[in-house]
């Protein structure tokens, strides 16, 4: 990095945290802390719904997701706009009759303080981890690329975002993540353009889809009922839609966002701009992936973008059989140039099958090399990711772009990854504070002790992701993890408030039984039909996004079922 990419870098990030610390100074009491005295504009809940789930893993991961395996991961979005009609409808006109400060309040409304418990402690469970890994992703990969010591980069990311959060809270939040939009948006669309500049003068960006679309990119639809398959049609409208209906309708990280909210419409109106936005801006994200998948077919890349991995290799017994499939990847570059300027001249069919054929092979070339690593890690009694998804976009910035604007797209990840972690911290902080300590303690205390605790419940909470960031170890693709983490727990929560909501007939005992068995019941199927059988190498029985649905209706059938039996039981005792 120049000097001039150091002071864009610095100086954006100075910015948005003075500029959220100046305006939010002296929130003195609970609702301005927690619910931003309820002034946001449907514009600033939209941005802040927005930012808050498009942490630094979206501006990591998603491009390498889609140059490795093209936009079909763009599916799992289509649930949103459903799930963003059904919260306006059903979730919001509860929340605001209610007046609550957390979607847990509720609960306690409907059920009682143990079923309000469970589900915020479940909450601060997942959304703790996810905590540490928004701050975890990009220094990981900054640190690997850049040189910088992790640990250090872990404690200025958390750092950064504690001080305005704690300062600030709800508002503060709110008013920094529309300009690290600002600078998100600003950033990937200049990326996007210097992209289809850097490619060869004779090749247009229509050109550039023709050779992706050859390639197997830019397969968008799967209308395949694979329940092991990821990325469908299906996966993403159903269990997508759960997902969704989980995140935005009961994850405190964003109710928190749009209960700032001035008036019910401006909520309403939030997050039906969140929905329609959404989708076109992961399509955009992933299309970027895709031309930087084009530019590499002309420009030769690396066999393992993650540099760390290859350092390992150079120093292990395993440097000739990597530097072979350094050799075989160079004369598949070769081939490739002469197919792909061969079927631009001709548009053959057949030179479109020798592509992609090209391209498997490419990939193949590039599964070995992680064998290869995996290996030469073992020997040395090292962890090294092997799976470079998330270290793509990321060798392109540093590599092919000019000064200033590296240090803006750095500012780019690292704004999504405060923007993203700010939310989670505010949402910990006041969930800690709100359902579990004030409801929890005997005496009474003033509107100033809550704020305090939340900003003491805030930093904590900052402090222990900065310390799961530290000591995390990636798992595949960082995106993925994200929400494997969230469809663990999401069903589960979300089959609690839809009992609230249409099932008067359950009680609490039922609700709080069934969600534990639930819970339990979930891991052991993550564990079994998916986690072990990737580690074994074998395909899983099915695709991480259903245990969202299996976790919603378990919970429902549970709950009914329990509460029948214990009808029953009291109909025969009296």
């Amino acid at each position: 990095m120049q000097q001039l990419d150091w002071i864009v870098l610095i100086c954006t990030l100075f910015f948005i945290v003075a500029y959220g610390v100046w305006k939010t100074r002296g929130s003195k009491n609970v609702e301005d802390f927690i619910k931003g005295g309820n002034q946001s504009k449907w514009w600033t809940i939209g941005l802040s719904v927005m930012a808050t789930q498009a942490s630094a893993i979206t501006f990591l991961s998603t491009p390498g997701q889609a140059f490795h395996d093209g936009m079909g991961f763009v599916q799992f979005y289509f649930g949103l706009p459903i799930a963003m009609v059904i919260i306006c409808l059903v979730f919001i006109p509860i929340y605001h009759r209610l007046k609550v400060y957390t979607a847990y309040e509720y609960l306690e409304t409907r059920f009682d303080l143990k079923t309000r418990s469970l589900a915020a402690i479940l909450f601060l469970i997942q959304r703790g981890l996810a905590a540490g890994i928004t701050i975890f992703a990009p220094a990981i990969i900054l640190s690997a690329v850049l040189g910088w010591d992790l640990i250090t980069l872990n404690i200025i990311i958390g750092v950064l975002v504690i001080i305005y959060t704690v300062t600030g809270g709800t508002k503060a939040v709110s008013v920094t993540q529309k300009q690290q939009m600002a600078v998100i948006f600003t950033g990937m669309f200049i990326a996007f353009f210097m992209i289809i500049n850097a490619l060869p003068e004779e090749i247009t960006f229509t050109k550039a889809l023709q050779i992706a679309g050859a390639s197997d990119k830019m397969k968008i639809l799967d209308f395949s009922f694979d329940l092991n398959n990821k990325y469908t049609v299906w996966s993403g409208l159903i269990g997508g839609t759960f997902l969704m209906l989980s995140y935005f309708g009961t994850d405190q990280s964003q109710v928190q966002r749009y209960l700032s909210g001035k008036s019910i419409k401006e909520m309403q109106l939030g997050l039906l701009f969140n929905g329609l936005l959404k989708v076109p801006m992961q399509f955009f994200i992933l299309l970027v992936g895709v031309m930087v998948f084009v530019f590499y077919q002309f420009n030769p890349t690396p066999l393992n973008f993650n540099p760390e991995a290859k350092k390992t290799v150079e120093n292990s017994s395993f440097s000739g059989k990597y530097k072979a499939l350094e050799e075989e990847q160079n004369k598949i570059f070769s081939d490739k140039q002469l197919l792909i300027n061969e079927y631009l001249t001709t548009n053959d069919t057949l030179l479109s099958k020798q592509l992609l054929f090209a391209n498997i092979a490419d990939k193949e070339n590039r599964k070995s090399a992680q064998e290869i690593i995996k290996n030469a890690a073992e020997e040395q009694d090292l962890k090294v990711e092997t799976n470079d998804k998330d270290y793509v976009f990321i060798h392109f910035i540093l590599h092919n772009l000019p000064k200033g604007l590296i240090g803006l797209l750095l500012a780019v990840i690292l704004s999504a990854a405060m923007s993203s972690t700010a939310s989670e911290l505010n949402a910990l902080g006041s969930t800690t504070a709100i359902d579990l300590y004030k409801r929890n303690i005997k005496v009474e205390k003033s509107d100033k002790h809550y704020v305090n605790m939340s900003k003491w419940f805030t930093l904590l909470w900052g402090i222990i992701a900065i310390l799961v960031a530290s000591v995390a170890n990636l798992f595949d693709n960082l995106i993925q993890l994200v929400n494997i983490i969230g469809s663990i727990f999401y069903g589960n929560v979300l089959g609690i408030f839809l009992l609230a909501f249409f099932i008067k007939y359950v009680r609490s005992n039922a609700v709080f039984i069934a969600a534990l068995v639930t819970q339990v019941m979930v891991i052991m199927t993550f564990y079994f039909a998916i986690y072990r059988l990737e580690k074994l190498g074998e395909e899983p029985l099915i695709g991480y996004l259903w245990l969202n649905l299996i976790g919603c209706v378990l919970v429902i059938f549970l709950a009914v079922l329990f509460q029948m039996f214990s009808s029953n039981n009291n109909k025969v005792m009296t």
